[in-house]
């Protein structure tokens, strides 16, 4: 029979199984969405050169908020999980 640590950790890593697949998926779309805003500026002749920048650098910061969210859940996750190891 398990113990409740047993599962915990078991749960935690369902958890985190869930999370990296729901990210991936997330930046699955993201990345088909980058490649639908890159064609559409290329041919938007007529948005200025400031507004293309403005939307890029929108973008890159969007990226960085996900690429930074994704490092502190990984760094959780591995907090936990030391957290049930060491218990």
């Amino acid at each position: 029979m398990m113990d409740n640590k047993q599962i915990a950790k078991q749960m935690i890593q369902f958890n985190k199984a869930v999370f990296d697949n729901s990210f991936k998926a997330m930046t699955m779309v993201v990345e088909q969405n980058d490649k639908m805003f890159e064609a559409f500026f290329t041919q938007a002749t007529w948005l200025p050169e400031e507004g293309k920048a403005a939307i890029q650098k929108w973008v890159s910061a969007y990226r960085t908020g996900c690429n930074d969210f994704k490092k502190l859940m990984d760094d959780n996750y591995a907090k936990v999980e030391s957290f049930f190891d060491k218990a």
